[in-house]
Order: C-alpha cells, then structure tokens, then sequence
C-alpha cells in the first residue's frame, strides 16, 4: 500500500468515526465535548485527505499556485494540534465552566494566529518550484518561506508537548480504558514530537550544507500517520471501551438473573410485554427483566412464609454472610409462595408474612436468583413445600 492509499484510508476510518459522533448529537446537540470529539475527527480527517501526495498536486493544478497545498496543509494541522488540546480540555473537564472556557479561546486565538501567519508568510516568500515530499527541506533556506515552515513546526511542536504532559498527568488518576486510551494519546504525541525532531534535524543539515532529507521525507512523513492514528485511536477508546464494557456487565447480569425469572415467570401478568427478542439491546431486555420481576415478586407477597425464611436463614447464616443468608432466605420463600400460589392456596396471614428485602439492592438480587438455581437449601423447600397452615 503506497502512502497516498494509506493516507486516504486513514480519512475514511476518521471521517466514518465523524458520521457516528454527529449522529450522536441528536441526543446532546449541545454537548461541548462531543462537538470537541467531531471537530478534532473531521479536522483528521481533512488533514489526511489533503497531505496525500497525490492531492497535494492536484491542489496546486487547481488553484493555479506552485506549492499553494503546502500553507493548507499547515494550516490544517495547525487547526488539528488546536482542537485536539481543546478537546483535553473539555474532556478532562473544570469545576469552573468559566475557567474551561478561557483556556478554550485562548488556545484557539493562538492556534487561530499561528495559521494567519502562515498564509502571511507565504504569501510573501517564493516557491516557485513544486515540491510534494520535501518541500520543508528544499526551501529551509528561502526568506519567508523557511519562517512559515519554522513556524509551523514550533505549533505542532508546542501541540506535542502540551499532549504529552496532561495526558500523562491525567492518566496516572484514573482508570481502565480512560487511562489506557491517554497514554495512547501521550504515545501518539511523543511520535508527533519525535517527527518535529526528525524535520528539525533535515532541516538544519541543510543549513550546514549536509543532506539528510530522507529523514524528512520518508521517515517522518510515515511517523506522522501512525501518531494521527494513535491520538485518533485514543481518543476513542475510553468511549467505545465504556460502551462493550456497560453492555457487557448488562449481559451478565441478564444472564444472572435468569434462574430467578424462570422461577416467577408464570406470575409475570399475562398483560406484560413479552420478552424481548435476542437481537434487541441488551440493556433493554434486562429492564424488562428486572420489571418482570419486581411485578411477579408483588403479586406473591401474600404467600410469603415467614417461618420458611426465618429457618432457611437460621441455617444458612452458620455458613455465610448475614446479605447472603437473607438472599439464600429470600429465594427459599419466593420459591414456596410460587408453589403455594399455583395450587391455588390460600394467602398467608399478614402478621405471618416473611418480607422480601432482596430486590432492594442489585447485588442481592442476583445473589437471590444464584440461590434459586444452586442452594440445597431451597430445593429442599420446593420438595417439602405443603400447603400453608396459617391463613388470612
């Protein structure tokens, strides 16, 4: 794959991450980090799409101008070094919005002056020879021209270091995907800033009267994809990462709670909705199943033995914790009142009642439905269950 084909994939992976991220804003119109997350994308991916080779000639052909891509491109990856460190701005976030909103216009005010002065001094130098690999080096000696490129690489230089420091800082206080997705940003920093290095030493060889433009035009221009893709990609990590977390921790505990809406199943209310199909959100089957349960668990309170828990959790508290006795109790009774209910038995005395404490927190209740499936304890109640003796 040449570096042109290269550098247009990478524009589309970044400009399909853009379509996602402003399909997004139909939730959060008005969510700065978000807008932050699809200017730094889009702004990529234009950088991609006009540093390839082959669109470098085809803007120069366009606009009439020798070499007139060369300011865009700079202009852009100005434009790209000034978003992405609004965007540790806003992502790292401030107690103080005012605070935030400072260091936002301050950065895009600087950023914004370094591309005017970019335009400035091209506008004054001249490059009248087309160079698409190794302009910086050709003209490092020109007035004018040699400043616009100086100037350029001191901004992304300034950009590299600034990405470095706060995602390092940062990454050291958090956690999971976070911290990994900052220390590919810090990674991909340090390789933006080793590329300045690479630029800064072809360009001073020149100045010695030394060639070591392949250090200019071949090894940083390749270092410089790959640090777009590591910024790029961790900057999408910690989202997606959250994202296949939630939905998997929502799996899991869908999973867990099986065993105890198997149970309760035939007191869900025949007027319910019926289970979702598999292809559904998985955050949303679970709701469902939670809700199932919660009206299934109401409509047995009335058959909720208080002997029967009183003695599932006498025994089962010598083994175990007091919350895991409970829950162990819980599915004792739950279990009996099914039987109870479905032969058509009558309730239990108000005063006799056993209460159901398990479905307050989320921990119990998959603890309950665990118990439901493994206790011996409760499969002995099932075997022993008769009809109740006490009576409303």
């Amino acid at each position: 794959m040449n570096a042109g084909t290269a550098y247009l994939c990478s524009a589309g992976g970044l400009l399909v991450a853009t379509t996602i991220k402003v399909w997004a804003l139909r939730k959060s119109p008005r969510d700065p980090l978000l807008w932050a997350v699809i200017a730094t994308l889009f702004v990529g991916a234009l950088l991609f799409v006009t540093a390839a080779p082959p669109n470098l000639a085809a803007i120069n052909e366009a606009l009439g101008v020798p070499n007139i891509a060369a300011p865009i491109v700079y202009c852009i990856l100005t434009a790209f070094d000034g978003v992405t460190i609004v965007l540790l701005i806003h992502w790292r976030g401030n107690d103080d919005a005012r605070v935030t909103l400072r260091q936002t216009r301050l950065c895009l005010t600087a950023y914004a002056a370094v591309m005017v002065a970019i335009c400035v001094l091209f506008a004054l130098g001249d490059a009248p020879v087309e160079r698409l690999r190794d302009l910086d080096t050709y003209y490092s000696g020109t007035p004018w021209i040699r400043e616009m490129i100086l100037l350029y690489l001191a901004a992304h230089s300034v950009a590299a270091v600034t990405m470095v420091v706060l995602s390092w800082r940062w990454s050291r206080k958090v956690p999971g995907t976070l911290k990994a997705g900052l220390l590919l940003i810090a990674a991909g920093a340090a390789c933006t800033f080793a590329y300045d290095l690479l630029k800064y030493t072809a360009i001073v060889a020149r100045w010695l009267g030394h060639d070591l433009d392949w250090l200019s035009t071949n090894v940083a221009f390749s270092l410089a994809g790959f640090s777009a893709f590591l910024v790029s990609a961790g900057f999408l990590l910690p989202p997606i990462g959250q994202g296949i977390g939630s939905r998997w921790r929502a799996l899991r505990r869908f999973r867990g709670l099986q065993p105890l809406w198997l149970e309760i199943r035939p007191e869900i209310p025949s007027t319910s909705q019926p289970p979702m199909p598999w292809w559904q959100p998985v955050e949303h089957r679970l709701m469902q199943r939670e809700r199932d349960i919660f009206d299934a668990v109401l409509r047995l309170t009335p058959w909720f033995d208080r002997s029967t828990g009183a003695g599932v959790y006498a025994r089962a508290l010598a083994e175990q914790s007091e919350s895991r006795a409970r829950s162990e109790a819980d599915a004792a009774v739950i279990a009996r009142a099914v039987i109870w209910k479905g032969c058509a038995a009558p309730a239990v005395a108000p005063e006799l009642r056993w209460t159901v404490s398990s479905t307050e927190d989320s921990e119990d209740l998959l603890t309950m439905s665990a118990a439901i499936l493994r206790s011996a304890r409760v499969e002995v109640t099932r075997q022993t269950t008769a009809l109740p003796e006490h009576r409303a």
